[in-house]
C-alpha cells in the first residue's frame, strides 16, 4: 500500500503536515460516495453522457472516449466538480438500472444477471443446493402407463432445462 492513497480505491490519504487536508478529505469521501453500493444507469457505455446529473454513474466500456479515456471497465461518476472514477475490483458488485440486474466484476470484466451461491434458502430452508446424480429416463418394465411415463419424462426434462438436475 502506498503512503498517498488507498489500496483498493485509490482513497487519498491524509498526510503528516499536509496543507489543506480538507480537500483530500473531501476527495476520499467523493470516491467512496461513488464506490460503495453503487447504482449505475448503465454497463458498457464508451461516450460519456452529455447532460448528467450529479451522482449518476456508469461503468465505462471496452474503448472509451473523451473524458472517459483510459478508464475502461472503470465506475465513473459525475459529480459537481466533473467526472470521477474508481477501478473495479474482483467481487465488486453493482446495480445496473438499464438492466434491473446486479453486475459482478471479475476477472477483467463485469458480468451482468449471474450469481453465484453454494445453495439457496427461503427462510429456513434449502430450496436450491448442489446438482446431484441423473435421474434414468423411465424405459420399459412389467407394467407401461404411457401417460405417466410421458409425465415424468417432461418433469425430468423441466427439471434438466433448469439446470436443477444433471442430464
Amino acid at each position: 500500500m502506498s503512503d498517498t492513497q488507498t489500496a483498493r480505491f485509490a482513497l487519498p490519504m491524509l498526510q503528516p503536515g499536509q496543507a489543506q487536508k480538507e480537500l483530500y478529505h473531501n476527495e476520499a469521501l467523493v470516491l467512496l460516495d461513488l464506490a460503495v453500493q453503487p447504482v449505475v444507469v448503465e454497463i458498457g457505455l464508451n461516450v460519456p453522457p452529455t447532460a448528467p446529473s450529479p451522482g449518476q454513474s456508469w461503468i465505462v466500456g471496452a474503448s472509451p472516449t473523451g473524458a472517459w479515456s483510459g478508464t475502461a471497465t472503470h465506475l465513473a461518476g459525475w459529480t459537481g466538480g466533473g467526472w470521477r472514477f474508481v477501478a473495479p475490483s474482483d467481487g465488486m458488485t453493482v446495480w445496473s438500472l438499464a438492466d434491473a440486474l446486479q453486475a459482478r466484476f471479475a476477472a477483467g470484466v463485469w458480468v451482468v444477471g449471474e450469481s453465484r451461491a453454494a445453495r439457496l434458502m427461503v427462510g429456513n430452508q434449502q430450496v436450491i443446493g448442489p446438482q446431484r446424480e441423473a435421474i434414468a429416463a423411465p424405459i420399459g418394465g412389467p407394467t407401461a402407463d404411457t401417460e405417466a411415463r410421458a409425465a415424468i419424462t417432461s418433469i425430468l426434462a423441466a427439471l434438466r432445462a433448469h439446470g436443477l438436475i444433471a442430464g
